[in-house]
């Protein structure tokens, strides 16, 4: 098996390579904008006044700049420099330079970090970790990194997404059952250039961090919402989206439904 490094350097390439077209790809996506608003909504939930956050794989720095419009303060970081170099660009335009911080960091590397903390939270949105095939140390460095009682808030692909099950019915069998057989990486491709992913349960989290943590929450995102890759999808079925968007809210924590999803978000806190 390739190297958790070298994995990284292909993901690296990719990434630098849609950093200057990514916000462009996903902004008028309106399920890209119901993801981060749900992922949003989950995070604010735990953080208190002025909280400290540590976010991963930050990209163009979306979500940090919507935390420091909120008043917190942001240590976002990434290990393209193509991204943080757009997250610069918007932090220096919106004047936020005093909420946010940026480093070039892979999140294999957190122990090296050279802003430490602690924090009061840690953030990682849109299975930034799935890229990595190393998640036990990652899990492992949260502890040292988070204040007493800080949270962890990550959103993770699964084994199973119910979404990419169904569409076996229309014989795509090759997106039906790519995640049944992923569990030495399974190929993603972005902008010509392929890396492997892997896939996490919810209890793999719980498991590896129970000595240091509690479960505060799990939530299914895109289980009876659509992935954001069906984009045509609310366009041409606005009543119904309307109506899965209200079901999956409903739904969003009750088992099955808080971990088939095309994501789970997930939060625990530190004892």
């Amino acid at each position: 098996m390739e190297s958790h490094k070298a994995i990284n350097a292909n993901a690296t390439i990719a990434f630098n390579k849609q950093s200057t077209v990514f916000d462009k790809i996903y902004a008028h996506n309106v399920i890209v904008d119901y993801k981060r608003e749900r992922t949003r909504t989950h995070l604010e939930k735990q953080l208190t006044s002025k909280s400290k956050v540590l976010e991963l794989n930050s990209g163009t720095g979306e979500d940090a700049l919507y935390f420091a419009q909120k008043g917190h303060t942001v240590h976002a970081t990434d290990i393209s420099e193509g991204m943080l170099s757009q997250l610069g660009k918007k932090v220096t335009e919106s004047g936020f330079s005093n909420f946010i911080t940026y480093e070039q960091i892979s999140f294999d590397n957190l122990r090296d970090l050279t802003n430490k903390g602690p924090y009061d939270a840690i953030f990682s949105n849109f299975g930034g970790l799935n890229c990595s095939n190393n998640l036990n140390e990652i899990l492992d460095s949260f502890s040292d990194l988070l204040k007493p009682e800080g949270v962890v808030t990550l959103t993770i692909m699964p084994s199973f997404c119910l979404w990419e099950f169904l569409t076996i019915l229309k014989g795509n069998y090759s997106l039906a059952f790519r995640r049944f057989f992923a569990k030495d990486g399974a190929k993603a491709h972005i902008e010509g250039v392929y890396f492997l992913c892997w896939y996490y349960s919810p209890s793999y989290i719980t498991k590896r961090l129970k000595k240091d943590f509690n479960l505060v929450a799990i939530e299914g995102l895109c289980t009876v919402v659509p992935p954001s890759y069906f984009e045509k999808f609310p366009n041409k079925y606005p009543k119904l989206f309307k109506y899965l968007i209200k079901l999956e809210k409903t739904v969003k924590s009750i088992a099955p439904f808080n971990y088939i999803g095309d994501y789970f978000i997930i939060t625990l806190k530190k004892k």
